[in-house]
């Protein structure tokens, strides 16, 4: 089969197409002919190992999975002998992290995994990027513990994880205030947003208002920029280390002071987070943006793009 791989760290260049042994389903797993997947920020990170600590999980010297791609969309061709949970045919989606692989035209997958079926209302282009920033957006909504009627600010309102946040915390109930550059206004009216500020004319650390949760989706900003906007018991959250890896620390020591505190929380996924946000989608209150599409033969061109630091939502590559 055919399979994107890289055998060392580095630039977009280390990746490149290559034939490959097709892999086999254990008796617990099934064998997925992948449509589509994406190439996202973690895809990114593992591929450079800029930040040392990736190397703990992939390979301190280099890579110990040589195809990356964590989400995908496609059809399940071989089932394992104690599989019960879906049948040959099924199309179905998902998100892999611990050991990738959906950068090839098959991948294997446990069946108690991060995997359901297909909402029955998108394709597999659409489909497949649903579960990156959609998981990422999740879990610090959670962690925050966001209700209704609460007053929550988005910072990097455009970016899969950001998008995903706006219209999963709408759906929850709550108000949004939702931080992004000029041209993208009207897309983030689109998913939802009650208010939003154009950061290209506004610093929106200086605004008059309190919010329950300021969530900075980009980690462009910090705790102390933005604790004047924070309720006085209000939470700061971010999907970024932050300065000097300060983001960690503070996790630690303001919930000790019980006043304004920072969260950063492990990211975490499973079989009922994919069914939930299966669940929005089906129900018209998710639907993850995509910026573009590019063949898998072009991954290369896509990783660059996606390192720009310019997309917007997500970036969808096509395998079958």
């Amino acid at each position: 089969m055919k399979a994107v791989i890289y055998t060392r760290y580095g630039p977009p260049e280390v990746l490149h197409l290559a034939e490959v042994g097709k892999p086999a389903p254990k008796a617990s797993e099934v064998l997925i002919k992948v449509h589509a997947t994406t190439i996202n920020r973690t895809d990114c990170g593992f591929r450079s190992a800029e930040y040392f600590i990736s190397r703990f999980f992939s390979g301190l010297i280099r890579p110990k999975n040589h195809t990356l791609g964590n989400e995908f969309a496609g059809e399940i061709e071989v089932i394992g002998q104690a599989v019960t949970l879906f049948r040959k045919g099924d199309k179905v989606f998902g998100y892999n992290d611990i050991s990738f692989g959906a950068h090839a035209e098959f991948m294997v997958m446990a069946e108690n995994g991060p995997i359901t079926t297909m909402p029955e209302n998108m394709t597999c282009a659409e489909a497949a990027p649903v579960t990156e920033g959609g998981h990422y957006a999740l879990c610090d909504i959670r962690a925050a513990k966001i209700r209704s009627g609460q007053h929550i600010l988005i910072n990097g309102a455009t970016g899969a994880i950001g998008s995903a946040a706006v219209q999963i915390v709408k759906s929850m109930g709550a108000s949004v205030t939702a931080v992004c550059g000029t041209k993208n206004i009207e897309l983030v009216k689109s998913l939802g947003a009650d208010v939003v500020i154009d950061y290209m004319k506004e610093d929106f650390t200086g605004i008059d208002g309190k919010f329950d949760v300021v969530f900075d989706a980009v980690g462009k900003s910090s705790f102390g920029k933005c604790r004047r906007l924070l309720t006085k018991k209000g939470i700061y959250i971010s999907t970024e280390l932050g300065y000097l890896s300060q983001n960690p620390l503070l996790a630690l020591i303001t919930p000790l002071l019980g006043g304004k505190r920072v969260l950063f929380p492990i990211p975490s996924i499973n079989k009922a987070d994919v069914t939930y946000l299966k669940e929005l989608v089906e129900a018209g209150k998710f639907r993850p943006v995509i910026d573009r599409h590019y063949p898998m033969e072009q991954i290369v061109d896509a990783s660059r793009y996606v390192e720009t630091g310019q997309k917007i939502g997500n970036v969808v590559i096509t395998v079958i």
